[in-house]
């Protein structure tokens, strides 16, 4: 988060940044925080993150990674995620899966 940015402005700049994308819509799911948000860098630094977790289906733009941030850059089902997610992303996965599932 930059000095004066907005959860939302954030949103919109990471996913520019690290995609390409350019979000038209975006709907806050939850923030979440706690113990299952602990991470260790690979450099060393150890956070607890607090996150807020956005739903964006309406965009615009093509799929170009950040070569810094990102490993592989793709839309995933959700029968065939990848296994090495951060660990702090599982856990809204996770949700956001569950309420998929809830409303079927």
């Amino acid at each position: 988060m930059e000095l004066g940015e907005s959860l939302e402005e954030v949103a919109r700049r990471e996913l520019r940044e690290e995609t390409g994308l350019t979000a038209k819509d975006l709907e806050l799911i939850n923030i979440y925080s706690g113990e299952a948000f602990y991470y260790k860098y690979p450099h060393g630094d150890e956070v607890y993150n607090v996150v807020p977790a956005y739903l964006c289906i309406d965009y615009k733009g093509e799929l170009v990674k950040d070569e810094n941030e990102v490993d592989n850059l793709r839309f995933f089902r959700f029968d065939d995620l990848p296994k090495n997610i951060s660990p702090p992303d599982i856990p809204i996965i996770n949700d956001y899966i569950q309420e998929l599932l809830k409303g079927e």
